[in-house]
Order: structure tokens, then sequence, then C-alpha cells
């Protein structure tokens, strides 16, 4: 099977239903939301699949993609779909590990935009929403998004993110996350 994303480009993806890409509704969605944020912006892909948000983010001009993923398999054809779209400005990592456990390893960095699109079922967005706010990994202007079933909309938030909204698109939902407090200009 294969995929298109931005620009009309073709990225591979792995047989079967070992991963669920994002929906090409979604997808295009949430681009349009963060669409004035993506230019030289700092990218994690959380459960990254195939690769298909990283890659559509380098397509629009991100500056740095990190894509986490914990199959070979994904890492490889991730990698595949990466290499041919990141311009001679970007740069981008693939980690193959588990992403509630490699957060910890990302500390002392930030980034702009973070996605995450474990798999429905499964027990990894609580932990993966603490650890995202215990290591400071959103930018303080920053968002991140979680993509889950339109019926699991009830997240905690956890200081210093906050829910900024929700999108329906639909059985397929996105959950946005904010910092809740702001750093001033005038410090």
């Amino acid at each position: 099977m294969s995929l298109r994303i931005y620009g009309n480009r073709l990225l591979k993806t792995l047989p079967g239903q070992q991963t669920r890409p994002t929906p090409s509704r979604v997808r295009e969605a949430l681009f349009n939301i963060w669409q004035g944020a993506i230019a030289d912006c700092r990218w994690l892909d959380l459960c990254a699949g195939n690769g298909t948000m990283s890659a559509e983010a380098l397509c629009r001009g991100a500056a740095q993609v990190v894509a986490i993923e914990q199959s070979p398999r994904a890492c490889n054809i991730i990698r595949q779909n990466l290499q041919p779209v990141a311009g001679e400005h970007q740069t981008y990592k693939v980690l193959r590990a588990d992403v509630a456990t490699r957060l910890k390893t990302l500390q002392g960095q930030q980034f702009d935009r973070i996605y995450f699109d474990p798999p429905y079922a499964g027990t990894l967005y609580q932990p993966v929403i603490q650890a995202i706010a215990s290591y400071q990994l959103l930018a303080p202007h920053g968002e991140f998004a979680a993509e889950h079933q339109r019926d699991r909309c009830a997240f905690e938030p956890i200081p210093p993110l906050e829910i900024c909204r929700q999108k329906v698109y639909g059985n397929t939902a996105l959950t946005f996350f904010c910092h809740s407090e702001l750093p001033t200009d005038n410090q």
C-alpha cells in the first residue's frame, strides 16, 4: 500500500495492520490548524508509524523532525520516507524505542509541535502526557496534539499543560494541549 502527502509525494507503508496511518482528512485538518507554525519548527512525532506526519511536516518546512517508533520494520520505512523529502537545511532523526521510556532521553530539548498517535486501545496516553509535561518537551508557545478515537476525549491535563481545544473528524479526534502559563515578553 502507498500513501500520498503534501506536494503529491508518495510514501511507503507497512503491509497489513501493523500501523494505522492518520486519515488524510485528519492530517489535512491538523496541518491547516498549524499552518502558520510549521515552517522552521522543531517537530516531535510519537508512535510515528510510517512517518507520514513527520514527512508532511518536512514537506511543509519543519527545520527538525524527531520520530519515535517501537517497530524496527516501521523505523526502516520511516527513514525511507523522510530521506527523499528532507531538504538541505532540514534534519531528521528516527529513534527505535518505546515512546514512554524514550522521552526521558529528550529532556533538555523542546519542540514547537508534538504529534502523538498511539494505538487507540493502548494505555500510553496519560504516561506520555505526563512525560511531556515533566521533561518540559513542549516549547512555551508550542502545541501538542494527541490523536484518538472520538469517544475517548477525557484526558487529564497535567500542569503546566492544559487542553486548549478538541476537534472531531468522523470516528477520529484530536485533543490539543498547550501551556497554561505562558511566560511574558516583559521578563
